[in-house]
């Protein structure tokens, strides 16, 4: 069994449909009597939980028992948020008793579009209430014309004597006659009639136009579809809907409006769980609709567009719309990616590819072993990101290939996935023919302390192409040497540091301080002492590098 606020809550998003069906459609409508009937099986739930439901209005949401059990995502006061429907006319508290899903809920739905269509000349809200005699409803509302602003619990409106018509029109008529006897009409002449507007009344008109003229109706247009869709189980009239719906994605982004794209793909998606007796066909023609928007032409347009655009829309509707791609434009994101121009499209592109990416490795993969360059170094770039354990054998492949760039970012990226497999893939670049690679592979197993790799450092530290190294790739390789060899990579290093050749003669100056380099990430007694017999070494180099070796031991130089 569902839980009471779940209860309350589907009850009152039921109502919404059916108002919205109510405003779309006559009485006798198909679609709104089924909306209604749908609406009157969500009471059954709530009272079998409950004896009554007491719903507190605030300006943009409705609460019961102090929890938020309806709220406008879009935080607007218009007509179309139910919260500020009430709360302008001042309503508070609405009470449903058990009944009300009968014939009152048809009341209280022809109310509702009555006070959306409203104009000053019509009943407010509360004088609608009053009129309809509810016995199931009982509401709480404040007198907004009072000073204080108190409210008191009511089914009935306050007695207002009516001016009549003809005085209106006769005092109206005697001001614009003295008016014109002077020569002109102004409108101050008017400022005692009756209902003559005061300078907040005509601010809010001005408003309410404004919001009017501003508001956009195709979400409204893609909700109807989608209403339709679910309610009506017609597979012909289900089938001519989506022809709709298809026919508004391309519309919708030619005109720049990204969060009606969203909201479509969004409804599109949640249609397929809704929708009861929905087909196969059905399914997989509303999958579509996001496939869409995700193929390769239609994605290259759209950020084409943005690319060029002097001014790009709010980053929340760009987001909203880039949560709907799918893997499939994982490619051309990656692509954009590094050729951009916008640093704003290029952040939001960012999020989006890291989120497909994530969610779908395989791709991700895919496109590491992908023959476009930029695809291929953003995949990878990616894979180390996300540190994608799955990506590891592809990007062992790519320490083979002829380009260098492609193996030094390969290594990168299986330095930060940092698995025993990641740092197995890469032992053997250790000695690839690039320096840049070498190094990056010896700060790797210094960083990580990968003592399989140990073979290998030493073979190189005891090997002749260090020797002609410069003094980085030196330093790299013996810092590495010293991180994983231990107390046993001592006599090596000693032997380096302190040794004489038969001749006398002593290692080059630069192979010396990578020994005491080693020496000091070594750090325990021997390697202490080994030093200190350098300690008063007359060669610059060497004397600085044994000098900060014995400041910090076990540290990097």
């Amino acid at each position: 069994m569902t839980s009471p606020k779940a209860a309350v809550e589907e009850m009152l998003r039921a109502f919404m449909k059916a108002a919205r069906a109510r405003q779309l459609y006559l009485p006798n409508n198909p679609i709104y009597r089924s909306a209604i009937e749908t609406l009157r099986a969500t009471f059954v739930p709530v009272w079998q939980q409950t004896s009554d439901v007491a719903l507190a209005i605030d300006e943009l949401e409705i609460r019961w028992e102090d929890e938020t059990v309806l709220a406008d995502p879009m935080s607007s006061k218009s007509a179309d948020n139910l919260a500020w429907l009430f709360f302008k006319d001042g309503v508070r508290e609405l009470t449903l008793t058990p009944g009300f899903e009968g014939e009152e809920v048809v009341k209280l739905l022809d109310i509702v579009q009555r006070a959306r269509r409203a104009t000053t000349d019509d009943d407010d809200l509360v004088a609608m209430l009053w009129e309809a005699e509810f016995s199931f409803l009982t509401y709480r509302h404040l007198d907004l014309l009072q000073d204080g602003g108190g409210g008191s619990e009511t089914a009935r409106g306050p007695e207002v004597t009516p001016v009549p018509p003809e005085q209106v029109q006769r005092e109206t008529q005697a001001a614009v006659e003295e008016s014109q006897a002077s020569g002109f009409v102004s409108m101050a002449d008017f400022d005692s009639t009756l209902y003559f507007l005061d300078g907040e009344e005509v601010a809010y008109l001005q408003r309410e136009i404004e919001r009017e003229y501003a508001h956009d109706l195709r979400g409204n247009v893609i909700s109807a579809l989608f209403d339709i869709f679910e309610l009506h189980a017609d597979a012909a009239a289900r089938g001519e809907i989506l022809e709709h719906a298809q026919t508004l994605l391309p519309h919708l982004l030619a005109a720049g409006h990204f969060g009606g794209v969203a909201y479509l793909l969004r409804e599109a998606q949640a249609s397929l769980t809704r929708t009861a007796g929905i087909t196969d066909d059905h399914k997989s023609r509303l999958t579509q609709l996001a496939d869409l928007l995700s193929a390769r032409d239609s994605l290259n347009q759209l950020l084409q567009a943005l690319d060029e655009a002097p001014q790009l829309p709010a980053e929340g509707q760009l987001s909203d719309l880039f949560a709907q791609l799918r893997p499939v434009a994982l490619e051309t994101i990656f692509q954009w990616l590094g050729t951009s121009s916008n640093a704003q499209l290029r952040s939001v592109l960012a999020t989006a590819a890291n989120r497909l990416a994530g969610e779908n490795t395989s791709e991700l993969v895919r496109l590491v072993q992908s023959p476009d360059r930029a695809v291929s170094d953003e995949a990878i770039r990616q894979a180390g990101l996300l540190r994608a354990q799955a990506a590891v054998l592809a990007l062992s492949k790519l320490l083979g290939d002829p380009d260098a760039g492609r193996r030094l970012a390969a290594v990168q990226a299986l330095v930060e996935i940092g698995s025993p497999g990641a740092l197995q893939g890469i032992e053997r670049a250790a000695e690839d023919s690039d320096r840049d690679v070498r190094i990056a592979v010896a700060r790797a197993f210094a960083a990580r302390g990968h003592r399989p790799a140990l073979a290998r450092i030493e073979a190189a530290v005891k090997g002749r192409l260090i020797r002609d190294a410069d003094l980085t790739e030196k330093m790299a390789f013996f810092e590495a040497y010293g991180a994983l060899a231990g107390d046993g990579g001592v006599e090596l290093c000693d032997a380096i540091l302190n040794g004489k050749s038969f001749l006398g003669r002593r290692e080059e100056p630069e192979m010396r301080a990578c020994a005491a380099v080693a020496l000091g990430r070594i750090g325990t007694a021997r390697a202490m002492e080994s030093l200190r017999k350098a300690s008063g070494e007359k060669d610059v180099v060497v004397r600085n590098a044994v000098s900060r070796a014995l400041r910090t031991p076990g540290a990097s130089a």
